[in-house]
């Protein structure tokens, strides 16, 4: 037989075989380089003592980490983008990008985390409601200007219990709404003094 260690070829030595917790991943070398200061780049392709890397009984590199969040890792080296699946904790997968020191990652995960605490920091969302009493004739002038925030919520028909003269209008309680939280000075432009009295008399009853 021929002495010396034989080299492996060089397709074999391009995959790279990860046992993180348990799980095996498969990857090449250029994927796991892509960030040059990555736990995973010093583990496989500065295969040196200084990390003294374990490798299992299939020559997988053993880390000793949770599979579940291991997949966004990989899947964010393989194409730069950031998908976490529903069930998965972002804190999690940050925990994991610290870990294996991906800065680039670490800061689009913690802007992801950023983001949600703005959308649910909020509390539930308080809504203020308004009813305007109108006219059928003055409703288009009055959804038309309605300030930025307010949403028509429902109209009300209730006929025509006010005769003015000889006009028999029919009347519309309006109904609109709008988040407490956007901002503070949504003010539903009244469409007209009359439409005003009419609310004041309605209230009264």
């Amino acid at each position: 037989g021929s002495a010396g260690p034989l080299s492996p070829p060089a397709a074999a030595s391009k995959w790279v075989r990860l046992n993180v917790g348990g799980t095996y991943f498969v990857s090449t070398r250029q994927t796991l380089c892509r960030e040059p200061k990555s736990f995973l780049c010093r583990l496989c392709c500065q295969d040196g003592p200084e990390l003294g890397s374990d490798k299992d009984e299939t020559g997988a590199y053993l880390i000793d980490r949770d599979p579940t969040y291991f997949g966004p890792i990989l899947n964010y080296l393989r194409h730069g983008k950031l998908i976490i699946n529903k069930e998965l904790a972002e804190e999690g997968v940050l925990e994991e990008a610290e870990f294996y020191n991906i800065a680039s990652l670490v800061r689009l995960v913690k802007e992801r985390i950023r983001d949600n605490e703005n959308r649910t920091s909020q509390g539930p969302v308080k809504h203020v409601y308004r009813v305007l009493q109108c006219q059928e004739e003055e409703l288009t002038q009055m959804v038309s200007t309605m300030s930025d925030g307010w949403k028509f919520e429902q109209l009300i028909s209730i006929g025509s219990s006010y005769n003015y003269g000889n006009e028999d209008q029919a009347e519309f309680l309006c109904v609109v709404s709008r988040e407490l939280n956007n901002s503070t000075n949504g003010i539903v432009k009244e469409p007209s003094e009359k439409a005003k009295i009419l609310q004041e008399r309605g209230s009264r009853m």
